[in-house]
């Protein structure tokens, strides 16, 4: 092995280390040790990232030059990422709304047409309440995304970057201590 080949199984390494600990993040709901922030819709359908996996799924790595990329194909990937703000559009009103009829015409009936009491149905009011909120606000408000960070660089990743440098190079010498044998 020469050391050209040495860099590119270092970083070959890195690159599977690293995606199975961004992995691992959306498993812990945190950055590593660091929480996600709770969302303030309240349903029960999981985490806020982890709805349909779609995200989680979407993280994938590319080395060129030795050097790693971990991107996202879709376009919420960096707003959770990193936070910010967003602008409600006349779109995301229409959405808003369809997500209210959606929570709203799922709550159940008594046989003599009132509302049944039940824990589901008081989850769906809860929820279509929170939906058609969203779906009045005015077009141009701003709505704050906090920040998940699911990718980046923290004192974890430095870590596995320096065992997978240390294991790649014990590797490495105890195979030139057998060339010179």
């Amino acid at each position: 092995m020469n050391i050209s080949e040495l860099e590119n199984r270092i970083t070959r390494d890195l690159a599977v280390e690293l995606g199975d600990e961004f992995d691992r993040n959306f498993e812990r709901k945190a950055f590593f040790d660091e929480p996600w922030p709770a969302t303030k819709l309240r349903n029960n359908r999981g985490s806020v990232m982890m709805r349909s996996g779609k995200l989680r799924r979407s993280i994938k790595y590319n080395i060129i030059d030795n050097e790693i990329k971990f991107s996202s194909s879709l376009p919420y990937a960096s707003i959770h990422n990193e936070g910010g703000e967003i602008k409600v559009t006349e779109k995301m009103k229409r959405f808003f709304w369809a997500m209210y009829y959606k929570a709203a015409g799922a709550v159940t009936t008594k046989k003599d047409g009132g509302e049944s009491k039940s824990k589901r149905n008081v989850n769906l009011t809860n929820e279509a309440a929170q939906w058609k909120a969203l779906a009045l606000m005015k077009e141009g408000h701003i709505i704050k995304i906090p920040k998940r960070q699911m990718v980046g660089d923290h004192p974890t990743v430095q870590m596995a970057v320096q065992i997978v440098i240390d294991e790649n190079m014990q590797a490495f010498n105890d195979e030139l201590a057998k060339t010179f044998r």
